[in-house]
């Protein structure tokens, strides 16, 4: 039963950062910001939040900024928006990975006119 509601804190709270951070942090100045995922401890106390932010690299410092700055005004709204008994300090991350997706990709591309033409 524990693994259950600690599965749908998780999903409310992705579900929830996510819209805020739409709503909140304007593309144009914080980079497009996404949650891909949240971890929340066993205890519901705390969450941990990646977050990857597409732009400028400018724009992803300044968005990675914001998000610190605000913390607690976020934790604020998603208690607001979500009925728990604790809602959880919430720690973000920036998470990597679509970056590096991306960059793998851009490499695949570059190689991909010096590969022979397939015969079939």
């Amino acid at each position: 039963m524990h693994n259950r509601r600690h599965e749908r804190v998780r999903e409310l709270l992705k579900r929830e950062l996510s819209a805020l951070l739409l709503r909140e942090f304007h593309a144009p100045e914080a980079g497009l910001m996404t949650v891909n995922e949240v971890l929340v401890a066993g205890d519901l106390q705390s969450a941990t939040v990646y977050v990857s932010i597409l732009g400028t690299p400018d724009q992803q410092k300044r968005g990675f900024n914001l998000l610190q700055e605000h913390r607690k005004r976020l934790r604020g709204m998603v208690g607001s928006a979500v009925v728990l008994k604790y809602t959880p300090e919430l720690r973000f991350v920036l998470d990597e990975a679509v970056a590096r997706g991306n960059r793998v990709l851009q490499i695949l591309d570059e190689i991909e006119p010096t590969l022979p033409p397939d015969p079939a």
